[in-house]
């Protein structure tokens, strides 16, 4: 913990200019002690924000805050103290690989991407085992169009270096951005992961039934299971109910801005085929596949209803009625 003392974030650079990268580089515009920058690929995305203070690609008719700044130019890292990736699961670890060597030893790499990493593992895990870098992972009820306007917004810091822990609380106290703690990094990214896969189940059952009554019944249900699910895993039980747990599924299965939520209900309403929300679609595929994969090699799938349905639906050896009759079963 003495080795991270007088850590401070001084300069933070955010992978990926597209929603969740601008809003957070937006809110750490509060910052005024912290330099922003955001790392996009996008020329065009840059030049925007820096001229106009706007973008319109993720955000349109939203002025951006002054307080950062936009780049493609990859010499910002060698001299950042905290890296935030911002880039879709699956590109966060190569990322990392590719560009190691422009980070300082000591600069903290936290990943906000929700999703599996190579080979079944969670993102923040492989980079603990491959880098000495201190890794952090940042989860949370966040939708970017909200965060964008400043709303205040929650996310749990997963990290096993508590002393670091201050240095978060001082980046982020000027802003909208509320933090609590975990050691339990795994469970942070597990609950990161389980979270859309039930939110897409709360969309099924509301698409079939849209009743206060079961929807509560069924929340409840999905809740417990992914508690345990989370457990079996290796996730610690206090973790279900940070921000990251108990907040972000709430979010993500009882709004309509959900993306996750938003497919169970077509799927719900009969709408299943390749074509509906296709990346949502195989994202959840993915996670689906990977924890059941897991269940049924520990002989324990049918010890969770829900997941198994699930895995049945995409696999299409039920459909949305068998489901709910499947999820209503005593």
């Amino acid at each position: 913990m003495e080795a991270y003392k007088l850590f401070r974030f001084n300069r933070v650079v955010i992978v990926g200019g597209g929603a969740i990268g601008t809003a957070l580089a937006n809110a750490l515009a509060y910052n005024e002690k912290t330099e922003t920058i955001l790392y996009s690929i996008e020329p065009d995305v840059v030049e925007e924000i820096n001229t106009r203070r706007h973008n319109t690609k993720y955000f349109p008719g939203v002025r951006l805050m002054e307080g950062f700044r936009a780049t493609t130019d990859m010499e910002v890292f060698r001299h950042a103290d905290g890296v935030f990736m911002a880039i879709p699961s699956v590109a966060v670890v190569d990322f990392v690989r590719k560009h190691a060597s422009l980070l300082p030893a000591d600069a903290a790499i936290v990943n906000l991407a929700k999703g599996f990493g190579p080979q079944g593992r969670t993102i923040s895990e492989v980079l603990m085992e491959e880098f000495s870098f201190p890794v952090a992972a940042m989860k949370g009820p966040s939708f970017a169009r909200e965060l964008i306007q400043g709303s205040p917004t929650g996310f749990t810091i997963g990290c096993t270096q508590s002393g670091l822990w201050h240095a978060f609380e001082e980046l982020f106290e000027p802003t909208p951005v509320y933090v609590d703690f975990s050691k339990d990094i795994r469970g942070v990214e597990l609950l990161s992961i389980l979270k859309n896969i039930y939110a897409i189940a709360v969309g099924i059952m509301d698409a079939q039934f849209n009743t206060a009554n079961l929807r509560f019944l069924f929340l409840t249900r999905a809740m417990a299971e992914m508690r345990e699910v989370m457990l079996l895993f290796g996730g610690k039980k206090p973790t279900m109910f940070k921000y990251c747990g108990f907040g972000d599924f709430g979010l993500t299965s009882l709004n309509d801005l959900s993306r996750n939520r938003t497919l169970g209900l077509l799927i719900g309403k009969g709408f299943f085929n390749e074509q509906i929300s296709e990346k949502v679609l195989l994202e959840g595929k993915i996670a689906v596949n990977v924890f059941c994969g897991h269940l049924q090699r520990k002989g324990r799938l049918s010890d969770f209803p829900i997941l198994e349905g699930l895995n049945q639906i995409f696999d299409g050896s039920i459909d949305r009625g068998a489901f709910a009759r499947k999820m209503l079963s005593k």
